[in-house]
């Protein structure tokens, strides 16, 4: 009787060890994945950090662009009193629309 004895422990030691490299294999697969998860999420920062920097350099490139455009004050006068606007509306507008104080009368009423 010891050796058939001996033959059902063998086969329950047997799925012992399949459950406990299973279980193994599940816990390793999960640092795995969170490594993967890890490096990803760390690119996908340097990604944002990265647009954010461009967009920061988009938008002074603009301004340098705005700061260029010669305007008149008096244009920016009449804006400003005739539409009850602040006169840095006003002076950004005409800005955009490169100094055409009709342009700009005419984006700030649409």
């Amino acid at each position: 009787m010891e050796a058939g004895d001996g033959g059902v422990d063998a086969v329950v030691d047997s799925k012992d060890l399949q459950q406990q490299s299973k279980a193994f294999d599940k816990l390793t697969d999960r640092v795995e994945d969170r490594q993967l998860d890890s490096s990803r999420a760390q690119s996908a920062m340097a990604s944002i950090a990265a647009s954010a920097e461009a967009e920061k350099n988009a938008m002074r490139l603009r301004e340098r662009e705005l700061a260029a455009v010669k305007i008149n004050a008096a244009d920016v006068d009449i804006i400003a009193n005739e539409l009850e606007l602040n006169k840095k509306v006003a002076e950004r507008t005409l800005r955009e629309h490169k100094g055409d104080a009709v342009a700009a009368i005419r984006s700030l009423l649409h």
